[in-house]
């Protein structure tokens, strides 16, 4: 999530920048922070005063479809009937940015997102997400910080939330599923709980990995072909009994990993399929 607050500092940054681009890139993200506060403001407010913050999720999941739309971003999912009750854990690729926001629009539960710490200084995004029980990752502290994080995976499991992570760690820079971490896999092997793998195809082509905004407006109906994200959630994976604990997270993270994959391939075979007729 902290990637749309760095959009922030990116214009000083590129020199190259042509007038046109840099007011696209204030006509996106302006409103975008603009919306960000505003709905923090209801998060912040109202999420203490309702039953398990739900007007935290509420205006977590406003702010995911009326910022994706107003990018011109449109989803489409398939597979929620395979989502199971209570909590497990969320596996998805990583393409963009825009991830967040199509996935918070989109998949079932209160979910609770794996965010960079330093995204929760972030005022209004970061206290919301502190207030709404999101965990907090970093990466870069080696394995205490590490351990950390995975007892904060634990606690939301245990909790009966879903938890949603990227397993590959960072935004892939082609497109293509990347290799997975291990930390949420160790989380749902040490309390039983399922993971459910995720694969999404088409946020990197409307914004990949170092892009300051999603590009030039289009047409409405070339939006509709060139700016849809495929989304297709998958049937719970649970982790086995037997075998050491390393052993079981190893065996998880290889099966979601499969799944996520073979979703992805299946994902790119049908938009190919798509764009050659």
């Amino acid at each position: 999530m902290g990637g749309f607050v760095k959009k922030w500092a990116i214009v000083s940054g590129r020199r190259s920048m042509s007038p046109g681009e840099i007011a696209r890139w204030f006509r996106q993200w302006v409103p975008f922070a603009v919306r960000t506060v505003g709905y923090g403001i209801v998060s912040l407010v109202f999420g203490p005063l309702t039953r398990e913050r739900r007007a935290s999720l509420w205006a977590m999941r406003r702010w995911s479809i009326a910022s994706a739309r107003a990018l011109g971003v449109r989803w489409q999912i398939e597979g929620l009937e395979n989502v199971p009750e209570g909590g497990f854990v969320y596996a998805a690729n990583h393409q963009s940015l825009l991830d967040i926001l199509v996935l918070g629009a989109s998949l079932a539960g209160d979910i609770k997102w794996g965010a960079k710490r330093s995204v929760m200084n972030v005022p209004f995004l970061g206290w919301h997400l502190r207030l709404a029980g999101h965990v907090p990752v970093d990466r870069k502290r080696g394995s205490k910080a590490a351990g950390e994080t995975v007892g904060r995976f634990v606690r939301v499991l245990e909790g009966g939330k879903p938890l949603l992570i990227f397993p590959e760690g960072t935004r892939s820079l082609d497109g293509r599923v990347q290799a997975f971490k291990k930390g949420g896999f160790r989380a749902a092997v040490r309390t039983g709980r399922p993971v459910v793998p995720v694969a999404l195809e088409g946020t990197a082509r409307i914004m990949k990995k170092g892009a300051a905004d999603t590009g030039a407006s289009l047409h409405r109906r070339a939006q509709r072909s060139t700016r849809r994200v495929l989304i297709r959630v998958g049937a719970p994976i649970q982790p086995r009994a037997e075998g050491s604990e390393e052993e079981r997270v190893a065996d998880l993270c290889a099966r979601a990993h499969a799944a996520v994959l073979r979703m992805h391939d299946e994902l790119l075979a049908g938009v190919s399929r798509q764009n050659g007729r």
